[in-house]
C-alpha cells in the first residue's frame, strides 16, 4: 500500500505564539502572531470595527489560547503591554504553569502508572 499524505503533516503547520501585535485599522482589527519558531500568522481578528479595544484584546487573547490549546496541547498566559500608540497593543505569549503535574520528584519517578492517575 501507498504511503498516506498525513503521516508527513506531523508537525504542526504553524509554531507557538510567542507575542501578539493587534491593531485598529479603518477596515477592523487585525492581528499578527509571532511564533517560537520565527514564523508569523496575519489576519483579521473577526469582531465588528467599533468594538472596544478591551474587548479586542480579549478575542485576540482567546483566539491564541485556542490555536496554542488545539494545536499544540499547550496551555499558555497572554500578557498585555501597555500601549505605546494609541491604536496598537502588544502581548507577550508564555507557556502556562502546568498546576495539574507535580514537579519533577526523583522519588515519585518510576512509580507505576496506575498512581499517576490520581490527582488532587
Amino acid at each position: 500500500m501507498g504511503r498516506r499524505k498525513k503521516d508527513k503533516q506531523s508537525r504542526p503547520a504553524f509554531g507557538l505564539p510567542k507575542e501578539i501585535v493587534l491593531s485598529a485599522t479603518p477596515e477592523g482589527w487585525r492581528t499578527s502572531v509571532l511564533t517560537m519558531e520565527g514564523g508569523m500568522l496575519r489576519g483579521r481578528l473577526g469582531v465588528p470595527i467599533n468594538t472596544d479595544p478591551q474587548d479586542a484584546r480579549a478575542a485576540a487573547t482567546a483566539r491564541v489560547t485556542e490555536l496554542a490549546r488545539d494545536v499544540h496541547d499547550s496551555a499558555v498566559e497572554v500578557n498585555w503591554d501597555l500601549p505605546e500608540e494609541p491604536w496598537s497593543w502588544t502581548a507577550q505569549v508564555t507557556l502556562a504553569a502546568e498546576h495539574e503535574q507535580p514537579s519533577a520528584n526523583p522519588d515519585t519517578e518510576g512509580q507505576a502508572s496506575g498512581s499517576a492517575g490520581a490527582r488532587p
